[in-house]
C-alpha cells in the first residue's frame, strides 16, 4: 500500500505503508542512532513528534517488552528507508509493524530518510504529515495543525506511585520521564517516590526527600507554569536536586535563563559533550529540541559545567549557591552509550554528603 511523507514546504515523498494505517500530522525529527529504535520510539519526549531514523535498516531485532521506556508511546509517527523482513531475537515480544499497530503509530517505509535529514537540516525543523492519500490533508491544514498543548500532561503520571528502597529517598518529579532513569536510580538503592509534575513544594517536602530529581519530557519548556518553577525554586534551598533534558531547561527558567528552539535539534547517540571542569570528553545519549541560551546564564546564579562539542550549546548547569545540577543529555542512555552514568553516582554522593555536612549552611 502506497503512503506519503507531505512535509509543510510542500515536498513529497512516496513509500509504503507499515504499522497503523491512520493519517497523523506532527513535527518531523531525525534520530541518527543505529540502534535503539525501541527505547526511542516510547520515550515521551517523542511525544507530538514524527520520528525518521537515518540509519538505513531499522527493526531487525523486533520489539521485547524489558526495553520499553514507557508503556504508552506517544509518538505521531515512524519513518524508516528500509523495514527489516525478517526479525530475529530471543528477548522480541512483537516485530515493529505490529508493535506500532499495536499503539496507532503510523509509519512510512521505502523512501530516503538521509536525503529527507539533509533537507530538514539545511530548512530547519518543520510539520509533516503521514497520508494514504495526497488529498487527505493540504499544505495549509500541516502548517496549521497544533498538538495538545501543553504536551508534558499527557506523557506525565497523574498520581504519585513508589519505588521503594531502603537507601536515601528521592522525589521524581515526571515531566515524561523515561524508565531508565528509574533503572540508574534503583542501581544505586534509591528509594524513590515519583509524583506528577504539577506538585507542589510543600507536597514535596511531606514525602521527607533526602534529592529531588527534574526528568525528560516532551515539548516547549515554556509551556510549563510559572508555579512549577516557583516549585523548582523552593526546593533547590532545601534539598540537592538535578535536572536531566526537560528538567535542565526548566531548572534554567526557574533561576533566570532562557531558552530557545533549536533549528533542527539532537537526537541521537553520539553527541560529544565536554565537561569544562576538566575538558574530559563523553559521547551522550541526547533528544531534544530546545536548548538553553549561553548568555542568559552570565546574570544568574548557574554557571555552564558541559558543552557540546560541535555547536558549543549549553549541556549542563551547576548552581553557584545550592546542591543543585542539570545536564541537557541523557546519562542513563536507553540507547546509547553509558560514559556518563557516574553522575548518577556524583548525585547520590552529593545527597549523602549533604546528610553529613548540611551543604545549605555551608
Amino acid at each position: 500500500m502506497k503512503r506519503y511523507l507531505v512535509l509543510e514546504d510542500g515536498q513529497i515523498y512516496t513509500g509504503e505503508a507499515f504499522g497503523d494505517l491512520g493519517n497523523q500530522i506532527g513535527e518531523l525529527v531525525f534520530s541518527t542512532g543505529m540502534s535503539g529504535y525501541q527505547q526511542s520510539i516510547s520515550d515521551q519526549s517523542y511525544n507530538g513528534e514524527i520520528l525518521m531514523f537515518t540509519n538505513p535498516l531499522i527493526g531487525n531485532y523486533g520489539v521485547n517488552d524489558k526495553d520499553l521506556e514507557s508503556l504508552k508511546p506517544t509518538t505521531k509517527g515512524v519513518v524508516v528507508t528500509q523495514l527489516a523482513r525478517k526479525t530475529t531475537h530471543f528477548e522480541m515480544t512483537q516485530d515493529l509493524d505490529e508493535y506500532c499497530k499495536s499503539h496507532q503509530i503510523p509509519g512510512i517505509k521505502g523512501v530516503d530518510t538521509r536525503a529527507i535529514t539533509k533537507h530538514i537540516r539545511e530548512k530547519g525543523a518543520m510539520k509533516a504529515a503521514i497520508l494514504n492519500d495526497i488529498s487527505d490533508v493540504s499544505i495549509n491544514d500541516i502548517k496549521t495543525a497544533t498538538n495538545e498543548n501543553p504536551l508534558i500532561p499527557t506523557s506525565a503520571t497523574k498520581e504519585a506511585y513508589p519505588a521503594p528502597s531502603d537507601g536515601p529517598r528521592v522525589v521524581v518529579v515526571d515531566f515524561g520521564l523515561k524508565y531508565s532513569i528509574l533503572r540508574e536510580l534503583a542501581k544505586r538503592n534509591f528509594d524513590v517516590i515519583v509524583v506528577p509534575p504539577t506538585t507542589s513544594y510543600s507536597e514535596i517536602m511531606k514525602y521527607g526527600p533526602k534529592g529531588v530529581m527534574l526528568t525528560n519530557g516532551p515539548g516547549d519548556p515554556s509551556d510549563v507554569t510559572e508555579a512549577t518553577l516557583e516549585m523548582i525554586r523552593k526546593v533547590e534551598k532545601e534539598v540537592p536536586m538535578f535536572g536531566i533534558c526537560m528538567g535542565h531547561q526548566l531548572f534554567a527558567l526557574a533561576n533566570g535563563a532562557t531558552t530557545f528552539k533549536m533549528k533542527f535539534g539532537h537526537r541521537g547517540f553520539n553527541h560529544a559533550v565536554r565537561t569544562l571542569e576538566n575538558g574530559k570528553i563523553n559521547f551522550t545519549s541526547q533528544n531534544h529540541g530546545y536548548a538553553v541560551e549561553r548568555n542568559s546564564v552570565y546574570n544568574t546564579d548557574l554557571e555552564v559545567s558541559h558543552e557540546e562539542i560541535n555547536d558549543e550549546t549549553v549541556e549542563g548547569l551547576v548552581h553557584t549557591k545550592y546542591p543543585a545540577f542539570s545536564l541537557q543529555f541523557h546519562p542513563d542512555a536507553a540507547p546509547g552509550p553509558h560514559d556518563a552514568d557516574y553522575i548518577f553516582d556524583e548525585f547520590k554522593e552529593l545527597i549523602q554528603r549533604n546528610q553529613k555536612e548540611n551543604l545549605f549552611n555551608a
